[in-house]
């Protein structure tokens, strides 16, 4: 099995190269991070200590980010490799300054681990959720390494528990210890015989937490609001849109929308304010450079043209919508959730342990059609009791989920 897995590795990194080829820009990526990546992989110093951190994408580095901040604070002696797969985690984060050597890592053959771990002096390793490498998690075993996994989440239906993985599991005993999200996890860890496992939840509200205590004020948001109830509707796409826009051209006087899209293209951002009146939607943008934001008769809804800020507004936000339910799967809630906001999503959330347990609970609220968004919507705008408890049990949810770093480095 071995054998047939680095083969598939070896085919996997051959379409890759194929598909940029072919022009796919992220393949292209991926193929071109990793061309000379053993010239960016060298440790200067072979007397240098490291601890290496792997994630897959942006998501994950959010959620290695607590625990790469407080290893660095207390063992400051000690480097930090962070490792990417995903060319779209890689080039947003290829400058992150708490890290001596950010790279892509390479392909998982036994000959790459191997000369990764020649080239560092790595004293344990932390990898973020799921992403199981195997030749990369035995080279750590051999040389004992320990191996941390951090905010693990399995699923029963999770290839690790078919019947036909048993090589699979066999791996996940060369890691050290699990951190994982929910009691779910564990217990199915547990079934197959590792017991090193602590339930932390996961680490993103701690980085959320933080975010939220240091969030700075934006005047023009907050002349654009100018004493309205403001709802936020953020990492937006076409399919939400389509329920958003009808319900935001007749809102209350006293309500007003912000949509931050998740594609901030000109083409898409001119697409949603085509479908506004003239005086009724405004573009951030334009807000900030025209005297528009001065006039009596405020424009309804804020259109957000840029990235970045939509985790700091929303504490601005009577009760959010987050985006891409429609599609494959939601955006992050974390970011409205720890300002005690009431979320609003659509039908695929459940690859999310804390959209799982609020839509239950009843601080957050799926819906399937236009009649199902409107009622929810009017409903968290007009039932004020209805609303303060939604709310209340998000901010309870929130105070019961942070301290997952804290566990992790009391048990590292």
């Amino acid at each position: 099995m071995k054998i047939l897995y680095s083969l598939a590795i070896r085919l996997y990194s051959g379409a890759i190269a194929l598909a940029s080829l072919l022009g796919n820009k992220k393949a292209r990526l991926w193929w071109k991070g990793r061309k000379n990546q053993w010239d960016n992989l060298k440790s200067l110093d072979k007397n240098d200590e490291w601890i290496w951190f792997h994630v897959s994408s942006l998501g994950e580095f959010e959620q290695g980010l607590p625990v790469i901040e407080s290893m660095k604070k207390k063992f400051p002696h000690y480097k930090i490799l962070l490792t990417f797969f995903s060319p779209s985690g890689y080039e947003i984060r290829k400058d992150f300054q708490l890290a001596d050597k950010v790279a892509y890592m390479p392909s998982d053959t036994s000959t790459n681990a191997k000369k990764l771990l020649k080239n560092f002096n790595i004293k344990m390793a932390f990898f973020v959720k799921y992403d199981f490498w195997f030749n990369y998690m035995k080279a750590l075993k051999n040389n004992d390494i320990p191996l941390y996994y951090i905010s693990a989440l399995l699923h029963p239906d999770h290839y690790f528990f078919k019947f036909y993985a048993s090589w699979f599991r066999k791996q996940l005993f060369n890691v050290s210890h699990f951190f994982v999200q929910n009691d779910d996890t564990a217990k199915l860890l547990k079934s197959i015989g590792i017991k090193d496992v602590t339930v932390t939840g996961d680490t993103r509200f701690d980085r959320v937490y933080e975010i939220a205590k240091q969030s700075k004020s934006f005047p023009e948001i907050e002349d654009f609001i100018a004493g309205r109830k403001c709802i936020i509707a953020g990492s937006s796409w076409q399919p939400d849109e389509k329920f958003l826009i009808p319900f935001s051209k007749n809102m209350p006087d006293d309500y007003c929308m912000i949509i931050a899209p998740h594609d901030i293209a000109e083409s898409h951002i001119k697409q949603i304010t085509s479908q506004y009146e003239s005086q009724q939607s405004i573009v951030y943008s334009q807000q900030v450079n025209e005297t528009t934001c001065q006039q009596v008769n405020k424009p309804k809804v804020l259109i957000i043209d840029t990235i970045g800020i939509l985790k700091q507004i929303y504490k601005y936000a009577r009760f959010a919508y987050v985006g891409g339910g429609f599609m494959n799967s939601i955006h992050n809630t974390q970011e409205a959730l720890v300002f005690g906001c009431p979320v609003v999503v659509g039908p695929k959330y459940h690859k999310f342990v804390e959209a799982v347990d609020l839509v239950e609970k009843g601080g957050m609220f799926s819906v399937t059609n236009q009649q199902e968004f409107d009622e929810i919507f009017e409903k968290l705008m007009n039932d004020d009791a209805f609303y303060s408890k939604a709310s209340g049990i998000c901010q309870d949810y929130i105070q019961l989920s942070i301290g997952a770093t804290e566990k992790i480095m009391a048990r590292v």
